[in-house]
């Protein structure tokens, strides 16, 4: 009986391993997301709106692709071709068909949603390496069809792309009133993904990020699994694309561009890969390298690559995953 035990708890295990933190757990997370709430109110008052607002977008780009990869262990080298070609749709539907800007960014997410269905049906036939190059292989088709097509603007991009009226009615001319539309995006987002973490779905992605043989074994498809997971990452890499080509009134090639798929990498790494809150942070520190080290020209790619060896020599959890394992409460 001792031994059966055992063995029904054995075949347990990679469910059992991703069974939801305990209520303390959730109490403390809550008061995360309020100090996440609050300091989205102030920061406002301390730091320039448009800086913030530049980190809230990529921050949930990086949260997306943590989604994907921290949670459902597939790495994708590709996602700069979601948040590009959302960026596109969202900055060309603003400036040619005079789409509200709400309608704007749920034309980029439609598109970039769209774009993940085909290409994550695609990439999750193969495993590991292989996985990652086909993304990046099919990154690159996009990059060279945003080159090539008209409605881009080739090398110059989409430039003045109007912020417009929201709802047609609140204008988003000011900094201050754009700047809430995005911490209100992001907060949402961040919300939608910390569900998605912690329902039986998440459940079921980190049982098969450990273990696909024996997940497969207790009768989950995994590949419709991976499949959904890759779908909605892509979704809401889109919704942060869309959001930067109002935000910043321009849609340009380096959204497509493979840097920024290594870019979004690092941050989530920086951060702490496989945490909630982690990419917020890695997000924060990439871009304010970038915005306030700026003088140094190309030497930030080298300060930047400076940060994510120590990262990993010293703390590979990264930040947030460091400050986890001392408080030793889930972030």
């Amino acid at each position: 009986m001792a031994h059966s035990a055992a063995t029904a708890s054995d075949d347990a295990s990679p469910i059992a391993a991703a069974l939801p933190e305990g209520k303390d757990a959730k109490a403390f997370h809550r008061m995360v997301f309020i100090g996440i709430a609050v300091a989205l109110a102030v920061l406002p008052l301390i730091l320039y709106p448009v800086f913030l607002m530049k980190v809230l977008c990529f921050a949930l780009f990086a949260l997306a692709f943590n989604l994907l990869l921290g949670y459902g262990g597939l790495l994708s080298f590709g996602h700069a071709a979601y948040f590009g070609m959302a960026s596109y749709i969202s900055a060309y539907g603003a400036k040619h068909w005079g789409l509200t800007p709400e309608l704007a960014i749920l034309a980029g997410t439609l598109t970039a949603a769209l774009l993940g269905l085909v290409f994550g049906a695609l990439a999750i036939r193969r495993q590991g390496i292989y996985f990652s190059m086909i993304t990046l292989a099919l990154a690159q088709m996009v990059f060279f069809f945003s080159l090539q097509a008209k409605f881009t603007g080739g090398e110059d991009g989409i430039q003045a792309v109007p912020r417009g009226h929201l709802f047609g009615v609140i204008s988003l001319a000011d900094d201050r009133v754009l700047y809430a539309l995005v911490a209100l995006i992001f907060f949402a987002g961040l919300l939608l993904i910390y569900r998605i973490i912690h329902s039986p779905f998440g459940q079921v992605l980190k049982a098969i990020r450990d273990n696909e043989p024996r997940a497969i074994s207790l009768g989950y498809r995994a590949n419709q699994y991976k499949l959904a997971v890759f779908v909605l990452s892509t979704t809401l890499a889109g919704v942060a694309g869309a959001t930067k080509a109002i935000v910043f009134q321009l849609a340009s090639l380096t959204d497509v561009h493979w840097s920024m798929s290594g870019e979004v990498v690092l941050m989530t790494l920086v951060g702490g890969m496989g945490t909630v809150f982690g990419p917020i942070l890695g997000s924060f520190v990439i871009i304010a390298m970038e915005n306030y080290l700026a003088q140094f020209g190309a030497w930030v790619t080298i300060i930047q690559g400076v940060v994510f060896v120590v990262c990993v020599l010293l703390f590979r959890e990264g930040i947030v995953g460091l400050f986890a394992r001392l408080l030793k409460k889930p972030l």
